[in-house]
């Protein structure tokens, strides 16, 4: 059995897909490209996708990732092509390796977002953040299926800043003015999301955008406490790829005595 780990967007009004309508499209693009997908056991067998960390509803994202086990051997690159071409605009698949690590849900720690608020200016946005970041705990409420659950978001928000550049990638350009913030969230229990965050710079400095905010989560993976950064998930796949011989090399081994 072979397993492929892919990276796909949600861009445009895609955004607003659902991760249940992502999945049916995701399945159908399977059966047109005629993946030679392994199934499970049981009376209703169904494809064997490991889906990881979906974004909310109604947010963007370049970075979400999933892993399918394959029957048969398959070139990744070959694959995501025929996957792409098989999913809707804004449903992109744009990187695919082969697993040869364990663990790719474990590599999911932390995720970029950028958070474009229009009618908002910078400087409202910097005194926001600012509070923001000096606040020891950022109490919000969210109403769950077990009821009103109150959390602190400012614990699980490792790096917070308001950007001066628009050169941003969040899909919805205005002439009005905006605002834009980028955040890493560490991936905690109970989940803290970027509308959390909002909530709490409502809560800390009465921010409030006239009009929703347009989210976008950028990458998502192994959170280094040391740097800050968030790191490429499927990186350690990539190195762990067998070299290929040099072809000088591989005649020289060829002609060595046993």
């Amino acid at each position: 059995m072979q397993r492929i780990r892919l990276r796909y967007t949600k861009r445009g009004r895609l955004r607003f897909t659902s991760h249940r309508d992502f999945q049916r499209a995701f399945e159908r693009a399977l059966r047109r490209a005629e993946v030679p997908m392994a199934y499970s056991a049981g009376f209703t067998p169904h494809p064997k996708v490991s889906y990881a960390n979906a974004a909310p509803t109604g947010t963007g994202s370049e970075a979400e990732y999933l892993e399918i086990a394959l029957t048969e051997a398959r070139d990744p690159e070959r694959l995501r092509l025929l996957l792409d071409e098989s999913l809707p605009a804004g449903l992109d698949v744009v990187e695919a390796v082969e697993a040869r690590t364990s663990g790719l849900a474990d590599r999911l720690t932390a995720s970029v977002w950028e958070l474009r608020l229009d009618g908002v200016e910078s400087a409202e946005a910097e005194a926001a953040v600012a509070a923001f970041n000096a606040a020891p705990a950022v109490e919000v409420q969210r109403r769950t299926k077990n009821g009103v659950r109150t959390f602190d978001t400012r614990s699980a928000v490792a790096h917070l800043e308001s950007l001066t550049t628009h050169g941003s990638p969040a899909d919805r350009p205005t002439d009005r003015p905006c605002a834009i913030l980028r955040l890493v969230v560490r991936h905690v229990t109970p989940a803290v999301r970027p509308d959390d965050v909002l909530s709490g710079l409502r809560a800390v400095a009465d921010l409030a955008p006239p009009v929703p905010a347009a989210v976008t989560r950028l990458a998502q993976g192994l959170f280094d406490e040391e740097t800050g950064a968030v790191t490429d998930p499927l990186a350690p796949d990539r190195e762990a790829e067998a070299p290929v011989p040099h072809p000088a090399a591989a005649s020289a081994a060829a002609k060595a005595p046993a």
